[in-house]
């Protein structure tokens, strides 16, 4: 079969929104099984991450995101906040840092 190249602009960034979206996914389940492990400011984090995956996951994913944020921010004890936008390259070092904390 060959090689797969990606070459538009288009395959690149969709590439990009997949290799993202699907690390926020894995690292907020695994937070998930590790709740008994987390405290307030890491649940906020999450939620907050939850939020920011939000425009860019494509069907179901979107749709579980927001109920992701609400679930980690109620366990943080704040209020829902704002679902803001944040660009991949951003949220790529963010995802990082938080795994990182969290020692994922």
């Amino acid at each position: 079969m060959g090689v797969h190249r990606i070459t538009s602009e288009a395959a690149k960034y969709y590439a990009q929104r997949e290799r993202v979206v699907g690390a926020g996914i894995a690292l907020l389940g695994e937070a998930s099984m590790n709740l008994d492990k987390l405290d307030k400011d890491q649940f906020e984090k999450l939620g907050d991450l939850a939020a920011k995956l939000l425009p860019h996951s494509p069907g179901y994913a979107g749709k579980m995101m927001p109920i992701v944020a609400r679930l980690f921010w109620r366990l943080a004890g704040v209020n829902e906040k704002e679902f803001g936008f944040a660009e991949l390259e951003e949220l790529e070092r963010e995802i990082e840092e938080v795994k990182k904390e969290l020692g994922f």
